[in-house]
């Protein structure tokens, strides 16, 4: 929009493909990443691996990590899409997409296991760290690295019976944890996406994006790597009915 930060600012109006490619790459990551934590879920639900194996160990690991680096790369994305200005009209289609799509999971859920349903999962904690991340888009790094600091103590600090009604369980504050297939409560999980935030203000400050702009991707290898971090909602949302399907076939054969 004429005369808005967003399109006054060096940074709207410099190249981004290489910017953008990069974070790609950093939701492939993750994706790859979640797409073999599931398989081990769906294995598990199958009975091809023994019960509880993605509940202990490095599985335990990889989930969170996974989980974190979903959110921190949101948060370094909504620094990127609105740091020098809040782009309404785009921020409220993608919220709007987010929350049909962390919906339609619920929904899905619900009806396939209502009894561990996914009531407030990594989609739905991106869509609710990114309204609480505009408060944070102005504010010097760190101040929301110390808000970070303080999202990631929080259930410590202040669990108590009084959160833990349903209706509040997705703040993370709780004294006992809901049972369900993804459970990525608020508190701590807001903590990676402000710091995701804090870290893409810093790297702004000191050129890392105009000089990532400038080193253009080349080859088939980076792009194909590339494309499922640039369609990460797709394939999150297709990942399961390919994985469910391909391990039931794979029963079938066997």
């Amino acid at each position: 929009m004429p005369g808005s930060p967003a399109s006054s600012s060096p940074t709207a109006s410099r190249p981004s493909s290489a910017r953008l490619a990069t974070v790609d790459l950093a939701r492939t990551a993750a994706l790859a990443g979640m797409v073999v934590f599931h398989f081990v879920v769906d294995l598990e639900l199958f009975g091809h691996v023994p019960p509880g194996t993605s509940l202990s160990g490095g599985w335990v690991v990889l989930a969170r990590l996974v989980a974190g680096s979903f959110l921190f790369v949101a948060g370094v994305s909504l620094w990127l899409a609105h740091g020098h200005g809040i782009r309404w009209r785009p921020f409220l289609r993608r919220l709007a997409v987010l929350a049909v799509a962390a919906a339609g999971i619920s929904l899905a859920t619900w009806a396939a296991m209502p009894d561990r349903y996914v009531f407030f999962g990594i989609l739905h904690s991106i869509a609710a760290a990114s309204v609480v991340g505009l408060a944070f888009l102005r504010l010097p790094a760190a101040v929301t690295l110390a808000a970070a600091a303080f999202a990631l103590a929080a259930p410590s600090l202040f669990s108590t019976g009084a959160f833990d009604a349903r209706p509040l369980l997705w703040l993370g504050l709780s004294t006992w944890t809901p049972l369900s297939m993804d459970f990525v409560p608020l508190f701590p999980w807001l903590a990676p996406c402000l710091a995701g935030i804090a870290a893409a203000r810093v790297a702004e400050r000191a050129g890392l994006f105009d000089r990532l702009a400038r080193a253009e991707p080349h080859g088939p290898v980076l792009r194909a790597l590339a494309w499922p971090g640039r369609h990460s909602l797709a394939v999150y949302l297709v990942h399961q009915p390919v994985l469910i399907g391909a391990i039931w076939a794979a029963g079938r054969l066997v």
